[in-house]
């Protein structure tokens, strides 16, 4: 087989990132959606959640029809890419309500079952040796597109929140019209002979592939609660610190966003150590950063604090492309898709129990203790990972 031509990768990572500016596009303008709608103070959690059940939704139909081993993925991936621009597009709809905005956002979440897994599936029909190190990039341009309407949110301040919707949904469509015009579907594709609705149960049959599958589950309890509250710890700190004054919408950018950097590191270092050793170590060091929070919490230096939460973004995702390598391994190659996808379903719905498990604890608890519960994730994945089967 030939290399792939030079710009597949680029124009894969690119579209990701384009699109996945959808997923937090809520949270990126949430305050402005709750003056303007007079939205109640626990939405955050609730559209968080919203997405990331429409996410569940959308993958867990792609899983048992497979979908995305049947048809072409560069297809799929334009589909969902123009249908989830309008979705996350309704939200500027002026009669909206909670409901309403709910709705589109669980809607976008459907559609972006189409683009994160799907850009994985086309990055792997097209990569064979490096698999790794470039689902590294895709991933890292994932976190990089959760991040930007934070980033959107904190430097155009002449920008109104109808333009931070207006332009991920734009974006969006830029992103699909890529993958559609320069990347055709990859050379190590082979696609399912027809539905196969079995699939996706008979695939967790095999040891190595049920290891990476739930060290990953382990990894999305934390992740996309720590990047839902992110706001919320900078708050916290700052009203527990009444002399401290920072950015929020920006640190919250660069917390999430310094991610991107860690996955492409990860890539590299995983080419040495290994996929799953190096999944080991972001594992347990982020696991860490849950049980050490309520310490650098107290401290009055928000420098250190800032410093924790930077730390804290990277490692939370480094182990995302890796965990997502070791499953596309270990899955049979005709529904290598529907292998991602399922895994995706499954490890998304975890985070819902997580995020609505931290927005019901608010209420009880102190911000220094609410993360806490975090921890359980890693230690559980980590077990999976190099417990006797995952050997």
């Amino acid at each position: 087989m030939t290399k792939p031509a030079p710009h597949i990768l680029p124009s894969i990572v690119i579209a990701q990132f384009c699109c996945t500016s959808l997923w937090f596009a809520g949270n990126g303008v949430m305050s402005d959606l709750i003056a303007n709608f007079a939205l109640p103070p626990g939405a955050l959690g609730h559209l968080t959640s919203a997405v990331q059940l429409g996410f569940i939704t959308g993958t867990l139909l792609f899983a048992l029809l497979t979908i995305t081993d049947r048809f072409s993925p560069s297809k799929v991936f334009l589909i969902s890419a123009l249908f989830g621009a309008g979705c996350n597009f309704g939200v500027l709809w002026e009669s909206n309500t909670l409901p309403t905005i709910l709705a589109f956002r669980f809607l976008t979440g459907c559609f972006l079952a189409g683009i994160y897994p799907v850009g994985m599936k086309i990055a792997a029909d097209h990569f064979d040796k490096g698999l790794g190190k470039s689902l590294s990039f895709l991933v890292g341009a994932l976190v990089l597109g959760t991040a930007l309407p934070h980033l959107l949110k904190g430097v155009a301040l002449a920008l109104p929140w109808k333009g931070v919707i207006a332009t991920t949904s734009g974006l969006a469509v830029l992103g699909g019209i890529l993958i559609a015009a320069g990347v055709p579907d990859g050379p190590y594709r082979k696609p399912s002979t027809g539905l196969d609705l079995n699939a996706t149960f008979t695939i967790f049959k095999q040891p190595q592939f049920r290891a990476a599958a739930f060290g990953y589950f382990g990894h999305m309890w934390e992740l996309y609660t720590v990047w839902a509250f992110v706001p919320v710890m900078l708050v916290a700190y700052r009203e527990a610190h009444p002399n401290t004054d920072f950015p929020v919408s920006l640190l919250s950018f660069a917390i999430i966003a310094i991610g991107g950097l860690a996955c492409v590191l990860g890539g590299f270092i995983s080419q040495r150590l290994g996929e799953k050793r190096t999944a080991g170590w972001a594992l347990g060091l982020s696991g860490s950063c849950c049980l050490l929070f309520p310490l650098v919490f107290v401290l009055p230096y928000p420098g250190v604090f800032v410093s924790f939460l930077l730390f804290w973004g990277m490692v939370v995702i480094a182990d995302s492309p890796l965990f997502s390598t070791l499953v596309a391994k270990n899955a049979p190659v005709h529904i290598k898709g529907t292998a991602l996808t399922i895994v995706n379903c499954i490890g998304f719905a975890i985070t819902i129990v997580s995020i609505q498990l931290v927005t019901a604890l608010q209420t009880t608890l102190s911000p220094k203790w609410l993360f806490l519960v975090l921890a359980a994730g890693p230690v559980l994945g980590g077990m999976a990972l190099f417990g006797k089967k995952g050997n």
